[in-house]
C-alpha cells in the first residue's frame, strides 16, 4: 500500500505540471496511463464496472460543474478559469491506491479559489483526530462542519471508501454525519480513501447521459480532494501525500 501510494502521488505530481489552458483532458489521461505503466502498475479505473458500460479511461477528468467520474475527451480543452478535477487510481502487486486533486487553470475567481482551499482543508481537519480507537464519524462530522461553516455544501450521494486488495471495500465513508450513520471504531492497519466532494451551491447532483459523470444539479462549481490513508495507533499516515 505504501508503494502504491508513493507511485500514485508521483504520477499526480507529474500530471500537475502538464495541466494548463489549451491541453485536452484526453492528453492528461494518456500521460497518466503512460506513467502508471512505466512504474510497473496498472490503471485501476480503466475497465472498472465491467458490463456494457465499463469506465473507458485511466483518469476521471471532471471540469467545473462535473463533480466526479468525468470521461476524458479530445474535444474537451482546458481553458483559463476552469477547475479541473483529476481522480486517479493504481494497482500494483495486488494492492490499490486512490487519490484526487482539483487544479486551477489560469486565473480563477475568488470563490473558486476558496472552494479548492476549503475542500482540501476539510480533508486535513477531518483526519486530525483519527487513530486506532477513534470513531470513523469523527472524520465525517469535522469535514462537514468545515465545509458548511465556509458556506459550501457537501455532496451526500458520493462517499469515500475502504481500499486495499480491492479499489472499493467496506466501509463507506460519508463526508457528512446524520442520524442513522453506520459508525465504526477504527483499528490500526485499516486503509481508507477519504475524499471530500464540495459544491458552491446545492449538494444535489445529477448523473450525465454517459452513465458516469455526476454534475451539480444547479450547474455551480464543485471541487474534490482525496488521499489514501493508513490508520495507526497514534494517528494517520497519508500514503498519497
Amino acid at each position: 500500500m505504501r508503494r502504491a501510494g508513493k507511485l500514485l502521488a508521483g504520477v499526480m505530481q507529474e500530471l500537475g505540471t502538464k495541466v494548463r489552458a489549451g491541453v485536452s483532458t484526453m492528453e492528461i489521461d494518456k500521460l497518466a496511463e503512460e506513467l502508471i505503466l512505466a512504474a510497473g502498475g496498472r490503471p485501476a479505473f480503466k475497465g472498472y464496472g465491467g458490463g456494457k458500460n465499463p469506465f473507458p479511461a485511466t483518469i476521471c477528468a471532471s471540469v467545473n460543474d462535473e463533480v466526479v467520474h468525468g470521461i476524458p475527451s479530445d474535444s474537451v480543452t482546458l481553458k483559463d478559469g476552469d477547475l479541473f478535477k483529476v481522480d486517479l487510481g493504481i494497482e500494483i502487486d495486488g494492492f490499490y491506491s486512490d487519490m484526487a486533486r482539483t487544479f486551477a487553470i489560469g486565473e480563477i475567481s475568488q470563490e473558486a479559489q476558496k472552494l479548492i482551499e476549503i475542500t482540501e482543508k476539510s480533508f486535513w481537519k477531518g483526519i486530525k483526530n483519527l487513530k486506532a480507537g477513534a470513531m470513523l464519524s469523527e472524520f465525517s462530522k469535522t469535514a462537514q462542519k468545515t465545509v458548511e461553516d465556509a458556506g459550501f455544501s457537501v455532496v451526500k450521494n458520493l462517499v469515500g471508501h475502504g481500499i486495499g486488495k480491492n479499489l472499493h471495500e467496506d466501509p463507506q465513508v460519508p463526508n457528512y454525519f446524520e442520524k442513522g450513520f453506520r459508525d465504526l471504531k477504527l483499528e490500526a492497519g485499516m486503509t481508507l480513501a477519504l475524499e471530500p466532494m464540495v459544491n458552491v451551491g446545492t449538494h444535489q447532483t445529477e448523473l450525465a447521459s454517459d452513465g458516469w459523470a455526476y454534475l451539480t444539479a444547479d450547474g455551480k462549481l464543485s471541487a474534490h480532494y482525496e488521499n489514501t490513508i493508513l490508520i495507526t495507533e497514534n494517528g494517520v499516515e497519508v500514503l498519497t501525500a
